[in-house]
């Protein structure tokens, strides 16, 4: 039995109806069943500042279904309960009925402000509880007052051009007896109306809506395989052989039910594109030998049109593993370019250096005169809507300025036909996944959709289910977290006041041809270290995100071409950026999480190359000297005695901290473990 069933029960025999007080509306904030006068001081009224009780989940079964908007909440009996009970007494029941969320705020307003106005307005009480689609609302007093509430409610719900209510019932009678009900007061009111929006038959027609979206488009082409002889001649055991002789290469089946065949894994160029003479003369020029292990495994998939999830540790050559695929995918579509309306291709990257070095490597490797373009932030807006509007096949971009050139009518990607999300961790870590949501409403669902990433975390593994059409997996390596095994780590652990005694000491004893990047935790620090080296003579340049972009771009040029050989950078500089001979990675602070250490040591060690890495360690970052140890017993590195002691510190400090807020959690019937 509910509260306020218990008070009634207890009350009504006691007392005779008529000498119950008047029922007068408890004002915003009121509790423990007082009513709140209303006395005029000033021409002002008075008010109590609303209560913490005013938004709370429900009390009854639906406590999962919604939040409950209880204007009078209180304890004691007081509020929307003591008003119910009120309202019992008097021979009246609450007016309920139901609103479309999309118009609740229309009825709260900010803050509450709008409901209140109608509570004063009209002497009831208000009673609102979202669901996932729908609110139940509620009002509560005399049959007069709940007029008043909902005509006021009605009115106010048509000025924003939405029916406000859905199986509208006045508690087992009809609500419209005695009053214009909602549609009433539409058609009496004058001036045009908008049209109503069904929301209930937009989710009924979902799939409809969709095809009707997408209707008209041409088809897509995907297969472009045609597997050569000696590759399929390749018995089971060779090709598992191949694949753990080639850092352990792991392929995985995710279409539910019944599961593919994983193609046999190509190990020259040839096999994989003899049928395509103007790749192969490319790929010559370059200069390249063999594939690296993830272009092996993922060419065979990716051409045979499925959606592929690439999963590989920086500088093992995903970049080219989707790219050359995509030429030849643009180049086989049925619909001649000119007649497409739009990009067929369009590369997401987190950073402007990382869609940059994309767009370097698309020009690199040109093929049939395709056009390619790299728009992002901070970059000549102007300039690449002009680029744009002259007509471009491949589009390399960054979540914010993409979204920003879609939503003002700039690009059409419908004619989108190839997809690719290129370091997806990153672009989740950098809160673009909101950009990317908006992106990919307007990309056709046939696409054919690629996805890298050096970690596997669950907002990936959201964002392929969400995004990608049974696709397949390839693995390089682990999905544990792991470093590039070229490069050799090691940890030094110093007190936070040496650390630059120290990096001075070890950038005077680098060798004429090394070069270093080294990486630090705030812009600031990256500013005040660069200055230092610059004071004392030693040529170096800074990359961190406050820099203006041609900085930037200037930055990056010379330490690529070697006019600078020291890079003071924030992680900016962590994910993608490719410069092949970097010899050593200097972490002066440890980063914000271990994913970006592993990002950062694979700035060296590149395309088979070694490297070094030196990481800086001090008492505050022990929190991740676990985790670190992690890293470096599976690269087969050296771990240092400090950081084992200093792992085993913490978790110490850790046991102690959970078993003394176990001794502060409060005991009794109240309390509830959480």
């Amino acid at each position: 039995m509910a509260d306020w069933d218990a008070e009634s029960d207890e009350e009504s025999p006691s007392k005779p109806l008529s000498a119950l007080p008047e029922w007068e509306p408890v004002r915003w904030g009121s509790s423990s069943g007082q009513k709140v006068s209303s006395s005029v001081r000033s021409g002002k009224e008075e008010r109590q500042s609303p209560s913490r009780e005013n938004w709370r989940s429900r009390a009854d079964g639906s406590r999962g279904r919604g939040r409950e908007y209880r204007p009078g909440g209180g304890g004691g009996g007081g509020g929307v309960a003591w008003e119910f009970r009120k309202s019992r007494e008097s021979g009246s029941v609450p007016l309920c009925f139901r609103l479309d969320n999309s118009v609740v705020g229309t009825v709260i307003g900010r803050g509450g402000s709008k409901i209140r106005e109608l509570e004063d307005s009209s002497g009831s009480k208000i009673q609102i509880v979202k669901g996932e689609y729908e609110s139940d609302v509620k009002i509560f007093g005399s049959d007069e007052t709940q007029k008043r509430a909902k005509i006021l409610i009605d009115d106010l719900v048509k000025r924003y051009g939405e029916r406000p209510e859905r199986d509208s019932k006045f508690c087992g009678r009809d609500s419209t007896s005695g009053y214009s009900n909602s549609a009433q007061v539409a058609s009496s009111a004058n001036g045009p109306r908008r049209p109503i929006i069904n929301w209930a038959s937009i989710r009924e027609n979902k799939e409809k809506y969709e095809a009707m979206k997408w209707a008209g488009l041409p088809p897509v082409e995907k297969m472009f395989y045609r597997e050569s002889k000696v590759v399929a001649s390749r018995s089971r055991e060779e090709v598992a052989q191949w694949r753990k002789e080639n850092n352990n290469i792991i392929c995985n089946d995710i279409k539910e039910g019944e599961k593919r065949a994983i193609p046999n894994p190509v190990v020259t160029f040839e096999e994989a594109f003899q049928y395509f003479p103007e790749i192969m003369d490319t790929i010559q020029k370059v200069g390249f030998l063999k594939p690296t292990p993830i272009q092996s495994q993922a060419w065979p998939i990716i051409l045979q049109g499925l959606d592929l999830i690439g999963i590989a540790q920086t500088g093992t050559g995903k970049t080219l593993a989707y790219l050359l695929p995509g030429f030849i995918h643009l180049d086989s579509q049925p619909i001649p370019r000119a007649q497409r309306g739009g990009p067929g291709m369009l590369v997401l990257a987190p950073t402007r250096e990382l869609a940059l070095q994309v767009e370097a490597e698309c020009s690199k490797y040109k093929y049939k005169g395709f056009k390619s373009i790299c728009i992002y932030g901070g970059g000549d807006r102007k300039g690449q809507i002009n680029l744009v509007t002259k007509g471009v096949d491949i589009i390399i971009a960054t979540p914010g300025r993409l979204n920003d050139l879609q939503m003002n009518n700039i690009i059409n990607l419908k004619s989108l036909t190839y997809l690719v999300l290129d370091e997806a961790d990153r672009m989740l870590d950098m809160g673009f996944e909101p950009q990317i949501m908006k992106i990919l409403i307007d990309v056709r669902p046939d696409r054919q959709t690629v996805m890298t990433s050096a970690t596997w975390p669950d907002g990936v593994r959201r964002l392929a289910k969400s995004y990608l059409k049974d696709p397949m997996m390839v693995y390089v390596g682990t999905l544990d977290l792991a470093a590039v095994n070229t490069v050799e780590q090691k940890v030094v652990i110093l007190p936070e006041e040496e650390k630059r005694a120290y990096t001075r000491h070890f950038v005077d004893s680098l060798k004429p041809q090394d070069k270093i990047i080294i990486f630090v935790g705030k812009k600031l620090i990256a500013d005040d270290l660069s200055s230092d080296f610059s004071l004392q003579g030693v040529p170096v340049q800074s990359l961190h995100g406050n820099r203006e972009q041609c900085d930037r771009e200037q930055a990056l040029d010379d330490f690529k071409k070697g006019k600078v050989r020291i890079l003071v950078a924030t992680d900016l500089a962590a994910r993608g950026l490719d410069v092949q001979d970097v010899t050593h990675v200097f972490n002066f602070d440890f980063p914000r999480n271990i994913e970006e250490y592993v990002h950062r040591v694979g700035r060296t060690g590149r395309a088979g190359r070694t490297g070094e890495s030196v990481t800086l360690v001090t008492r505050k970052d022990w929190k991740f000297a676990a985790e670190l140890i992690n890293i470096l017993e599976r690269a087969n590195q050296e771990v240092p005695e400090e950081l084992l002691l200093m792992a085993e510190r913490y978790k110490q400090h850790k046991m102690k901290l959970d078993n003394e807020k176990d001794m502060a959690k409060p005991r009794g019937r109240w309390h509830r473990d959480f």
